[in-house]
């Protein structure tokens, strides 16, 4: 599975943005796709979720601000991201949860990783 994010940039604060990652593969509607992110100088962190069943799951902080959807006919999951905050500054990622887990809020239980897509937000 090879998976490529997309649409990343540099906006201000109160701005909108919207990350792709076309994944690879015939049988994307049966994985579980996340979206992560890491900060210079700090560990990646969880900042939502979207299962194979469409439930979506995501990080407190970004909560009401930004809205997780997937299209299976074209293999691929968005990250809308409104009302961003200079701390939302990071390098997104896309990862693909092939196997179901347990969880899906650490970075260990996905299979496969996007290169990311760098997200900078001017206050």
């Amino acid at each position: 599975v090879q998976l490529q994010a997309s649409g990343g940039g540099l906006v201000q604060a109160g701005d909108s943005l919207r990350v792709s990652c076309a994944a690879s593969g015939s049988t994307f509607s049966s994985y579980n796709m996340g979206w992560f992110r890491q900060a210079p100088g700090k560990e990646r962190e969880f900042v939502g979720a979207i299962i194979r069943s469409g439930s979506v799951y995501y990080t407190d902080s970004v909560k009401g601000r930004f809205t997780i959807s997937r299209d299976n006919a074209k293999n691929t999951v968005y990250l809308q991201m409104n009302s961003l905050k200079p701390e939302d500054t990071a390098v997104y990622y896309c990862a693909a949860q092939v196997t179901a887990r347990f969880t899906i809020t650490r970075a260990t239980q996905y299979d496969y990783w996007g290169r990311g897509t760098q997200v900078t937000v001017s206050s």
